[in-house]
């Protein structure tokens, strides 16, 4: 395989997918994960995770109030790069056409999503919070337990009043020709959306549209704008247990993908998704460019990505961040028996030994442009808002590093931003991908893995 970059396929060119089945998916990183929240929760033997309810918070607060104690700090979060202001809407999106396969008689599908996206008015406009108060308090319990590997004393962080650097409601600016390519970005097991925020609004304000999904009762907690709360219900704790959630989990992914592109479509075409018919901002109709469709994800939102471009056509190029391409068994998933013929890219941490297997089999096997890069010094959170976030909660040392490694935050920051902006420009819009061709001066601690 040589270094040159083939030029951006036709549009239209689009492959014949593959079907998709519960046994065909499960990461094993996220396996490892998953039994470690069994320190912090409380396990079942249950291969079904026991019910999470739907709640409203203990004490109902408004959005624009602050629950946490005054002595709890916000965090703050890099400044967005490109040359675009970012703005965001919240949609609540509802999949009529099915129930909720973690509570099949209780209702259908829900999702809450985040739409980022360019913008050059932003005066008289509030900031959008990191997280919604609600959830911001469930999140501050759950970290102090050792949720996302962090070990965090309650209070030491203000979620609620940690403010991003992007304009709630915004109008949008449309891109060069009037079309924003779509972004899909999907988070670990047990991440909220908001942890991928920075790389999400840095893809904005170059002028993508960008949608960062929670996969309801995978996300620690989901704030609905009614003031609910949908929570993760407590892990399995057996491996096998493990093994049959997380094969059903990564199914549930891959379709609740293809449902949100339905709705930005939906959405494109001048109706308005959101189930409870909140104003969406001005613009936005008719921006979206439906031929240029991307996908990321950490962790388990990265064998998501893959999963869901083995599934769905639409989607024409993806990123794997340390996500694992093997059964917890070590044998293959499909899609890494098989590979894509589509662009893909796998970005892993430092001395990355567990995703191997999966990875070098599905190069060996993707008949399209594929690459895979390592991040020298990172850890498993180094491609999440850990990497800007930790050196905030003053941890011990050994507890930073476990988390985001010794890379400097900042490299990692700039690094991340560099290549995932470098990768989609090429294969969504057909710039030079210059960047993706190998080792760079500018980026020395972004490895090229032959």
């Amino acid at each position: 395989m040589t270094n040159d970059l083939p030029p951006k396929p036709r549009r239209g060119a689009r492959p014949t997918p593959r079907g998709i089945t519960r046994r065909r998916v499960l990461a094993a990183c996220a396996v490892a994960a998953l039994l470690t929240l069994t320190a912090a929760l409380p396990a079942t033997a249950a291969t079904r995770p026991a019910p999470s309810t739907r709640t409203a918070p203990a004490v109902t607060t408004p959005a624009t109030t602050v629950p946490n104690p005054p002595s709890a700090p916000p965090l703050s979060l890099p400044v967005p790069g490109g040359r675009f202001r970012v703005g965001e809407v919240d949609m609540h999106l509802v999949d009529r056409s099915r129930p909720d396969p973690w509570h099949p008689g209780q209702g259908r599908r829900e999702l809450m999503v985040s739409l980022y996206y360019p913008t050059t008015r932003t005066a008289g406009r509030p900031a959008a919070p990191y997280m919604l108060p609600a959830a911001a308090d469930h999140f501050d319990g759950v970290t102090a337990n050792g949720y996302l590997g962090l070990h965090v004393p309650p209070g030491r962080a203000d979620w609620a009043r940690t403010l991003t650097h992007v304009t709630r409601g915004a109008p949008v600016a449309a891109g060069r020709g009037g079309r924003l390519p779509v972004v899909l970005y999907s988070p670990g097991l047990g991440e909220p959306r908001t942890w991928g925020t920075t790389l999400a609004a840095g893809l904005a304000g170059r002028g993508y549209a960008v949608v960062t999904i929670d996969n309801t009762y995978e996300s620690p907690e989901v704030q609905f704008p009614d003031g609910s709360l949908a929570t993760m219900p407590p892990p399995p704790s057996t491996r096998d247990a493990a093994d049959a959630y997380l094969r059903e989990a990564l199914a549930v992914r891959v379709t609740d993908t293809s449902f949100v592109l339905d709705q930005l479509q939906a959405l494109n075409s001048g109706r308005n998704p959101d189930a409870d018919g909140q104003p969406l901002p001005g613009g936005l109709a008719g921006t979206l460019d439906p031929a240029e469709v991307g996908m990321f994800g950490h962790s388990m939102g990265g064998t998501t990505a893959a999963l869901a471009m083995d599934a769905d056509p639409r989607i024409t190029a993806g990123i794997d961040m340390d996500g694992n391409l093997t059964y917890l068994d070590g044998s293959l998933i499909p899609v890494a028996r098989h590979g894509l013929d589509r662009p893909f890219l796998l970005l892993g941490k430092d001395g990355d030994t567990d995703t191997g297997p999966g990875w070098e089999a599905f190069r060996a096997h993707t008949p399209g442009w594929n690459r895979q890069l390592t991040l020298r010094g990172s850890e498993h959170g180094s491609f999440t808002d850990a990497e800007a976030l930790v050196p905030q909660l003053h941890l011990r040392p050994c507890e930073r590093t476990d988390d985001i490694g010794t890379i400097d935050p900042a490299t990692a920051i700039h690094t991340n931003e560099a290549y995932v902006s470098a990768y989609f420009d090429h294969w969504l819009r057909g710039r030079s991908g210059r960047l993706l061709e190998g080792p760079s001066p500018k980026y020395p601690d972004m490895v090229f893995v032959k």
